[in-house]
């Protein structure tokens, strides 16, 4: 089936434009919370967790989902801003039908989006999103006054999501003696994450925790990770951990001002596994580096690339009974800590590789010489048919030519905006930026 709504990472769009919308929020409750009293007939009455991250527009999308849910006979419980792992956590914890997330995560502000997770603390499969959005292609209706959901607030939300990160952390360890900095990215971890940290012994210092609806992962964050690297030096901290607006996305920083990517910190956790234990294989995206494949076939582990998505290196790990993943851009995950990624338990995962041998970030990440990446969006249109442009076509072939068997190239569409991603990847960085500029001006 094609999915109308749906993307790779649930319903994502600009506020105030469909599906974004409040009418639309109303009917997706309704038509969510319809299949999910289907799947629950016969083992109690549904419930759903919702939560959200700092967007302005998290209000009214957050009533109106609420409506919908209660109009299909769903109890709702909402936790206010908290991380979209949180989100999978406590659906899981608090035995419930489901977990929906009102994020864009590394969005701008006026972006919002709907994900959801099912009982299990899993994405929702599938064939279920599918059933959803064959619901939404039918009128919406209302049980009867009796049935109605109702709402409540989870009032220790925050506090029982920082106590399940911190056991995420051995216990013959501790942070204490350690500065950090932590850029919560104006978005949904700027009240749990910081004090993570800290309850373990940390000396924390916090960036990027004053949310005020419209800044979220402006100029600070994951995706901006400058403004930890600033303050790193600034404040002589040994490290500097960041999160995007939901908290699933990581980039660490040394005292140094360096910063290290997904691919990175994925080899670093996994090479402090094989410490412990043996690790059959590691997934990755079409997107990892060369270098990290190359690195863990080295150590004796098996790689797999994946398409670009978290979900999709989530249904590849469960497929192959493997417990490690992630995508360069930061999403991590760590199957024998959490369902789903998850930025403080996996900077949590670096921490305790550090602590554990009295390493350096530098020192545990030198096996890994990363080959040269430039990474270049491009704005299209919606519906726009790259892969039969000519001029992107002539341009592809020619730098394919010229890089041999010395790189790759990799151009896909972004699964949650109107964008094309033009990667490509050499043995030398002047020759990887002129490439990919070329393909990117065939487009322009």
């Amino acid at each position: 089936m094609a999915r109308k709504y749906f993307g790779t990472d649930g319903v994502r769009g600009r506020v105030g434009e469909s599906p974004i919308t409040p009418d639309f929020m109303l009917k997706l409750g309704y038509a969510a919370g319809t299949v999910l009293a289907a799947r629950r007939e016969g083992h109690g009455r549904p419930a759903v967790l919702i939560g959200k991250d700092t967007r302005i527009s998290g209000y009214m999308l957050e009533a109106a989902l609420q409506a919908g849910f209660a109009a299909a006979g769903v109890d709702v419980y909402v936790t206010g801003p908290l991380p979209t792992p949180g989100i999978a956590y406590l659906t899981r914890a608090l035995r419930l039908s489901a977990g929906v997330v009102i994020s864009a995560s590394h969005n701008p502000y006026d972006d919002n989006g709907i994900k959801f997770f099912s009982g299990d603390g899993n994405k929702l499969p599938d064939a279920i999103e599918e059933r959803i959005e064959q619901k939404l292609e039918e009128p919406m209706a209302c049980v009867s006054s009796e049935h109605l959901g109702r709402a409540r607030r989870v009032d220790d939300a925050a506090g029982r999501y920082i106590e399940f990160c911190k056991s995420s952390f051995p216990s013959r360890l501790d942070l204490y003696g350690m500065k950090l900095v932590v850029d919560c990215a104006n978005g949904a971890a700027y009240h749990v994450a910081p004090k993570v940290f800290h309850e373990l012994g940390a000396d924390v210092i916090t960036i990027g925790a004053s949310p005020d609806g419209m800044n979220i992962n402006a100029g600070v964050g994951a995706t901006a990770p400058g403004a930890l690297q600033a303050a790193v030096l600034e404040h002589h901290a040994d490290l500097g951990i960041a999160l995007d607006g939901d908290a699933d996305r990581l980039v660490m920083v040394d005292g140094k001002g360096r910063a290290y990517n997904g691919d990175e910190l994925l080899y670093l956790i996994v090479r402090d596994r094989l410490r412990h234990h043996p690790v059959a294989g590691v997934v990755g995206t079409l997107m990892s580096n060369l270098a990290l494949e190359q690195a863990l076939n080295r150590l004796g582990v098996d790689f797999f690339r994946a398409k670009v998505g978290d979900r999709y290196v989530l249904e590849a790990l469960q497929a192959r009974g493997w417990l490690y993943g992630g995508e360069s851009s930061g999403h991590l995950l760590c199957l024998d800590c959490h369902t789903t990624g998850d930025a403080t338990v996996s900077a949590l995962q670096v921490l305790a590789a550090l602590r554990g041998g009295e390493q350096t970030l530098a020192d545990l990440a030198a096996e890994l010489r990363l080959f040269p990446q430039k990474l270049i969006n491009v704005r299209i249109a919606r519906g726009f048919d790259w892969e039969n442009h000519a001029g992107l076509i002539a341009a592809q072939a020619s730098a394919l030519a010229e890089l041999g068997d010395k790189g790759r190239i990799l151009i896909r569409p972004s699964g949650t905006e109107p964008l094309l991603r033009v990667m490509v990847e050499a043995g030398d960085q002047g020759l990887a930026d002129r490439i990919a500029n070329r393909i990117a001006d065939s487009l322009r």
